[in-house]
Order: C-alpha cells, then sequence, then structure tokens
C-alpha cells in the first residue's frame, strides 16, 4: 500500500486544545481506517512542524479524503509527501533504463 509522510502544523485552534492531542490522534487513526487506510505511526515533533503522521493508504484519493477530512476539523494543516519504499524505489529506476 504506498505511504505518505504527513507534515503537520497545529492552527491556533488545535494548539489551544493541546491536552487533546493524543485523542485526536486516535480519532484520526480510527477515521483512516473506516476509509481502508491506516496510520502507521505519528510523532510529536519539535522544530517547524508540530506532528508527523505516516499513513498508508490504498491511493492517492483516499489519502486525500482523509487528510481533507482531518483538515476539515480545525486543528492542524498538512503537507503530504509521498513516499517509496526501497523496492518501490528500484522498480522506478529500473524503468529508467529500459
Amino acid at each position: 500500500m504506498p505511504t505518505y509522510i504527513t507534515l503537520l502544523s497545529w492552527t491556533d485552534q488545535g494548539i489551544r486544545a493541546c491536552k487533546e492531542t493524543a485523542e485526536r490522534a486516535d480519532a484520526f487513526a480510527a477515521a483512516l481506517q473506516k476509509l481502508g487506510a491506516k496510520l502507521v505511526n505519528i510523532y510529536w515533533t519539535i522544530g517547524p512542524y508540530d506532528l508527523v503522521g505516516v499513513v498508508e493508504a490504498p491511493d492517492d484519493e483516499t489519502a486525500t479524503a482523509a487528510l481533507l477530512q482531518l483538515g476539515g476539523l480545525g486543528n492542524v494543516r498538512s503537507t503530504t509527501l509521498r513516499a517509496f519504499g526501497r523496492d518501490e524505489v528500484e522498480r522506478i529506476i529500473a524503468k529508467t533504463s529500459a
């Protein structure tokens, strides 16, 4: 299943309710599961982003739907990157020599 790295920043609303962040992460995991996706892990970080999520979803559309749903709650803004595992990148590189 494709992997997505999501860099999350709290909004003003999200930081005011920071004590609920673990429960919100659980709710996000449950919402992903309903869409056929999975929250592989989430990390609370220091630096330019407040959280980093690792998500697996069956396709870009599902990942996008989940992240739109999350953003619509108003607690975070996201930047999402499609990540490629070793096997995937090897297949991609093999296509360059075809």
